[in-house]
């Protein structure tokens, strides 16, 4: 059984003692001991806050599953950046769970990444800067640069890249895959677009020539069903999901 003297703690020691818990990973404990957290209204003033303690208020309220708990405390305290990391990975999970709860199923890539979208991170626990498609501007930025030199870096380069940019070489190695994937489709829809085009011009030169019949139609109909399946491949070229997963 956790017991310690709390009356004789200082904020400042009750807030080592939520993070050595908090390190330690035993939740059970650390929930104990919030519980037993005098409840004095000066003292709990003093010790909401405290940025240790906060964090470790989160910390149990997302393991006992009380997300309305966790979300009040992430959207009404100003984390320092130090603690970015896992409260966002809190924020995302706990409404990844809501939703595979409320959808019955569990959550694939794309998933995952409409609830990211529905839910962004509070600026409470983020440092502002701009992401786009789930990666931070300057790692695109780095990840563009890279590509440009060679879209289909080799292992070690993957390693290398993943270290300047914070990612695991999974993730690298996927980013340059569906870039590859993304660059190719719109090639494929630039030369659709030229055959269309190409077809268009051919047509309004066969009109001048008297070519085309009373009620409009080309004498070929075979060249009307191509220039009907070349925007069919367009239209579905362009709906293709740039998200980075």
């Amino acid at each position: 059984m956790f017991q310690l003297p709390i009356l004789n703690f200082s904020p400042q020691q009750v807030a080592g003692v939520c993070e050595t818990l908090e390190e330690s990973g035993d939740v059970d404990r650390l929930g104990r001991f919030l519980w037993s957290l005098p409840v004095a209204p000066a003292a709990c003033e003093v010790l909401n806050k405290n940025e240790s303690v906060l964090r470790a208020r989160a910390v149990v309220a997302f393991h006992t599953g009380n997300f309305r708990e966790l979300y009040h405390i992430l959207e009404n305290h100003k984390f320092t950046k130090e603690s970015h990391t896992k409260l966002q990975a809190l924020w995302l999970e706990a409404h990844y769970q809501e939703a595979e709860k409320l959808r019955g199923r569990p959550l694939g890539p794309v998933d995952k990444y409409r609830v990211r979208k529905k839910f962004p991170l509070p600026r409470t626990i983020w440092d502002g800067e701009q992401k786009t498609h789930c990666f931070k501007e300057r790692t695109r930025h780095l990840l563009r640069e890279w590509y440009l030199q060679d879209p289909y870096p080799n292992p070690s380069k993957k390693r290398e890249l993943a270290q300047a940019t914070g990612l695991t070489p999974t993730q690298v190695g996927n980013w340059f895959k569906n870039r590859r994937q993304r660059d190719r489709a719109a090639a494929a829809k630039n030369r659709l677009q030229q055959q269309v085009l190409s077809g268009g011009s051919v047509r309004s030169l066969a009109d001048e020539d008297g070519t085309v019949d009373r009620l409009g139609n080309s004498s070929s109909p075979e060249a009307s069903l191509s220039s009907k399946a070349a925007a069919s491949a367009i239209s579905i070229t362009s709906s293709d999901s740039e998200c980075d997963i």
